[in-house]
């Protein structure tokens, strides 16, 4: 059997299917990295709990929220938090945080209601969340 050698033909409709792969590759990354970059604009910040304190030391024109239940809210809260359940958050927000620029510190009892809560709120437009965990952790004052 003998072979025979490619044609300089099929060599270049290799290359040039080749070529064509790796661009449009290229393309949909920076498809994908549009996507990344919307998703990024549209989340909350995770911070510690000493960052959320030094911030409600430090500034004056901050929300405080709690997302837990009225039990829970009642049982003890953090000083001037107010109170919007993570099930009310997607009815309410507008209504009860109307600047959506604004920054807001989310918690709840562990940790997982606020992370929803915060994702919540930068899905409905708000710019400023940050999420700092549960009351469980927290080693502060609390109102009764």
């Amino acid at each position: 059997m003998k072979v025979r050698p490619l044609h300089k033909g099929v060599i270049y409709i290799l290359l040039i299917l080749t070529g064509t792969m790796i661009l449009a590759g290229c393309s949909r990354k920076q498809d994908a990295s549009k996507e990344e970059t919307e998703l990024k604009e549209q989340t909350y910040i995770e911070i510690t709990q000493s960052e959320a304190k030094e911030m409600m030391n430090s500034e004056e024109k901050l929300v405080i929220l709690d997302v837990r239940t009225d039990e829970e809210f009642m049982e003890g809260h953090i000083e001037n938090a107010i109170l919007l359940p993570v099930g009310e958050i997607t009815d309410r927000a507008e209504e009860m945080l109307p600047d959506k620029d604004k920054k807001i510190l989310v918690y709840c009892h562990s940790g997982r209601r606020s992370k929803v809560a915060s994702y919540e709120l930068a899905e409905l437009g708000y710019t400023n969340v940050f999420e700092f965990g549960g009351i469980i952790d927290w080693k502060y004052d609390i109102v009764k």
